[in-house]
């Protein structure tokens, strides 16, 4: 248990012996400091319901709660508030739990359930931008988070890698090289191991394709008719949609290991194809979904809401699949083939209407049972320094490889500003450069909360400097390198003291902190609690450091308190990072 929880207990059982509701004990850290170190607000609902004076029912709460010997003082303030101080003896001794515990005193979550993590979303033939980022890095440091605590996790990047835009590729490569085997109807294989087209083909071809299919309707009907037989089975097309499909995840799954982002399955919309035909005729038999104006469509919206949801099209009046049907099947793929207790999508906020249709669809249809989950965490737009989501002067969205390849440079940058690893040998400078702006990016987005909008400015946030990453990995590798020291002098930590100083009591205090963090984090979907948590306990730290001078203190049991707690603060605080998906150098 945590020092939050524990205390949290031993409050509710005060008021389950009033005869009130042992929830209302809920203890949280103090707003004001200088009152208490946490506070009880329970008493004000307690009067509520009991039509008593709060201030009464929190003077009785304290009476029972005070004697215990882990309370150093109670204070009733304002309505009804309990101020709260443990003492230092409780408050070193549950410092040191946390450092036995691996999981620095996170309790772990239920174990028994699945939970599908949906943040990818490339497309085939497409290279991965600004877009892509938020959704990546978010649902990263949300699957690290949820298996710190415990958590079965199955992370999806969901490919787009069906639907009109293969045909209209198809159509494409046969107009520049219609001598390919694959265009040959008679061919049943086998087809070339090697790939025809490159990636780059793929990305110099999809722009082409897609406004020859807006300006030429003969070319849009042979490329929904290609469409038709990729999906009918055609062998050509597709032993040349899977070369399209390869060659695509090669390199996005290039960038995606340079931002340190994984996926544990490689789906995408083709691997549900086979289950739209029986799931749609399905939702039609049991009347769930129904012909309109020539299209199938399940109707989401009850009569009696005020705010009517479209319909969700599944079956387009030329026969065609809809982009909503790819998805409410991979709902089934996620309930049936991967057993899953619930699926998470972190997506641009600009979907909710389609995930709102698709999610109710799903229930109506008996796709998702009850007991799954459907979740649509949204996810806020990527914006310039004028305000509006980041383009390039083309009004593109930039690619994250160009993106990529300033980082090095600007972290190198501030580096040098810094006067850091400046005669370190060039591979190694290179490789904490690549931290360094790794820590700037990731934190510099999830600082802020998966539903804000950001500016994204590069320079401020590889400074060292301010809530930045890269002073967060500044103040992991101090507490390195102090430990180092403290080794090449033969000194070593020791049983955690008391704390003596307002400095060292603040520290623990914030150490102690780090599960409500994550479970906060866990419980919003919002990594931005971890990175918060993570910038203020390294300040705890560093005011810590100026006021305890570890290796020069003449008492070697506080001294060797100091270096325990030192050594604790950086795991804390490397654990933290690694939940947001930053790794630490060694030095700097």
């Amino acid at each position: 248990m945590t020092l939050r929880s524990t205390l949290a207990e031993l409050f509710g059982s005060a008021f389950a012996e009033l005869g009130l509701d042992p929830t209302l004990g809920d203890v949280v850290p103090s707003q004001r400091p200088d009152l208490g170190q946490f506070q009880c607000n329970g008493a004000m609902a307690a009067a509520r319901a009991a039509k008593r004076n709060p201030r009464d029912i929190a003077a009785e709460v304290a009476s029972i709660v005070e004697a215990d010997a882990r309370i150093a003082t109670l204070e009733i303030a304002g309505p009804g508030f309990v101020n709260i101080v443990v003492t230092d003896e409780y408050l070193a001794e549950a410092t040191s739990l946390t450092a036995g515990d691996e999981r620095l005193g996170v309790s772990p979550i239920d174990g028994e359930a699945h939970w599908i993590l949906d943040y990818g979303g490339p497309n085939v033939a497409k290279e991965l931008h600004v877009g892509h980022l938020r959704t990546a890095i978010i649902g990263e440091s949300f699957k690290r988070t949820l298996r710190f605590a415990g958590a079965r996790v199955t992370g999806d990047v969901h490919l787009g890698d069906w639907g009109v835009q293969m045909g209209q590729l198809l159509v494409e490569v046969r107009n520049e090289q219609p001598e390919l085997i694959y265009f040959d109807e008679t061919y049943r294989g086998p087809y070339p191991e090697e790939s025809p087209v490159t990636i780059g083909d793929l990305q110099r071809l999809y722009p082409i394709s897609a406004a020859k299919t807006k300006s030429e309707p003969a070319y849009a009907a042979a490329a929904r008719l290609a469409t038709v037989d990729l999906q009918s089975g055609r062998p050509g097309y597709r032993a040349l949609w899977q070369h399209f499909r390869d060659v695509s995840v090669e390199a996005i799954s290039q960038v995606y290991d340079d931002l340190d982002v994984g996926f544990d399955v490689w789906l995408g919309e083709s691997s549900v194809h086979d289950r739209i035909g029986p799931m749609v005729e399905r939702l039609e038999s049991m009347g769930v979904a129904e012909e309109s104006d020539g299209a199938v469509v399940v109707y989401v919206s009850a009569p009696e809401e005020e705010h009517q949801i479209p319909p969700l099209m599944l079956v387009k009046s030329d026969g065609g699949y809809a982009y909503a049907t790819t998805d409410l099947a991979t709902i089934e793929e996620r309930v049936e083939d991967l057993e899953g207790s619930g699926a998470i999508y972190f997506v641009d906020a600009r979907q909710s209407l389609h995930f709102e249709q698709v999610f109710r669809a799903a229930r109506r249809g008996g796709i998702a049972p009850d007991p799954f989950v459907l979740e649509h965490a949204k996810i806020g737009t990527v914006n310039g320094l004028d305000g509006t989501p980041l383009k390039t002067r083309d009004g593109d969205l930039p690619l994250l490889r160009d993106l990529l390849a300033d980082i090095e440079a600007i972290a190198i940058a501030s580096m040098d500003a810094k006067g850091l690893a400046d005669d370190y040998p060039a591979a190694e400078r290179s490789a904490i450069a690549w931290l360094v702006g790794m820590a700037a990016v990731k934190f510099g987005d999830l600082s802020n909360h998966r539903t804000s909008s950001y500016i994204f400015d590069l320079e401020r946030f590889s400074s060292f400097e301010g809530k930045t990453g890269p002073y967060l990995l500044y103040v992991a590798v101090r507490i390195t390198s102090l430990l180092k020291k403290a080794g090449e002098q033969s000194i070593g930590p020791g049983p955690i003291l008391p704390p003596a100083r307002d400095v060292e009591r603040a520290l623990l205090l914030k150490i102690s902190e780090f599960p409500d963090a994550v479970e906060r984090a866990i419980t919003l979907r919002a990594p931005n609690h971890v990175a918060e948590y993570c910038y203020e306990l390294s300040g705890a730290f560093n005011r810590f450091y100026e006021q305890c001078h570890i290796l020069s203190e003449a008492d070697p049991d506080l001294r060797g308190s100091w270096l325990a707690i030192a050594g604790l603060t950086r795991r804390v605080v490397v654990t933290s990072l690694d939940l947001l998906g930053i790794s630490v150098p060694e030095r700097m």
